[in-house]
């Protein structure tokens, strides 16, 4: 399942006391403290469709990182923002919030209640927070092999791979970190580390929320969500994270631009080769990245 056709996606002009929007909409950045960074979707998500971010910049000196999740509030409807996500805005009701943390993101599939300690939200079973810091014990299960598919499958929905996974910028061994995105070996709250959050229908009027980082499906991390309301992307731009944007991405046919890029890079040996390339800055850029 996919969404029918491509809608630009947006920040919603209701957002926290300490964010700024670009003029564009697609980006936020926490301008002061380590909290008030609470953002929304403009519009809310249709079913598979996933709000994607990447993180452009950090925060050295704040304990904790980046909030993604789902809530079925109107961002209108608020009399103001709550300061954070987690507790605040989940303590309203009707939201789903998952805490990214530098390892234990995945959601273990046997768990079917509420870890010690862990609630239940009304309308929706909560299967982890993501809070916990590094710590001992075993982290996320690394792939072994490249992505070799085109997309990635969770249940019936099909999301193109392409934009998935987060890139270096140029830099003399920047080429050398690819391998490293491709494995899903980057940390989930590094700079360029792009991380979504998407709602799958298991029923006439429920969902599972699942959160996905770096290409990779980290489980339904919220079950029994109802459809019966729209729902909106929610990201807390919170603590070590300062910048994150919206990378677009595209369900129906790849663009001409998208298919001379992947044309351009099948056939080089790394990303920075194209540097060789007699080709305009511009287009050089592009393919470097999207």
């Amino acid at each position: 399942m996919e969404p029918f056709s491509d809608q630009f996606l947006e920040f919603h002009p209701i957002h926290g006391t300490n964010v700024r929007l670009s003029h564009s909409g697609t980006q936020a950045t926490r301008v002061e403290s380590f909290a008030n960074g609470v953002c929304f979707s403009k519009d809310p998500l249709k079913p598979g469709e996933i709000f994607l971010i990447e993180i452009e910049e950090k925060e050295m000196g704040w304990c904790g990182h980046l909030r993604v999740g789902l809530t079925a509030r109107d961002p209108k409807s608020l009399e103001a923002v709550p300061e954070y996500s987690i507790p605040d805005l989940i303590d309203l009701g009707d939201s789903w919030v998952f805490a990214i943390t530098r390892n234990h993101n995945k959601v273990v599939e046997e768990a079917e209640v509420p870890e010690a300690g862990g609630r239940e939200l009304p309308g929706g079973q909560r299967l982890g927070r993501g809070e916990a810091e590094d710590g001992d014990g075993g982290g996320d299960v690394k792939p072994e092999t490249f992505f070799a598919d085109s997309h990635l499958y969770i249940d019936h929905v099909r999301i193109p791979r392409d934009k998935l996974v987060g890139r270096s910028r140029p830099g003399r061994y920047s080429h050398i970190l690819d391998d490293l995105y491709k494995t899903n070996t980057l940390p989930p709250t590094a700079r360029r580390s792009r991380i979504g959050v998407l709602y799958v229908p298991k029923g006439r009027e429920t969902a599972d929320m699942h959160i996905v980082i770096n290409g990779e499906d980290m489980g339904a991390s919220a079950k029994g969500i109802p459809t019966t309301r729209p729902l909106y992307a929610v990201v807390d731009i919170f603590a070590a994270t300062k910048c994150v944007r919206i990378v677009q991405v595209e369900y129906g046919f790849s663009s001409l631009q998208t298919l001379c890029r992947k044309a351009v890079q099948k056939h080089i040996v790394h990303r920075m080769a194209i540097d060789w390339l007699q080709l305009p800055e511009a287009l050089k850029h592009y393919c470097k990245f999207e």
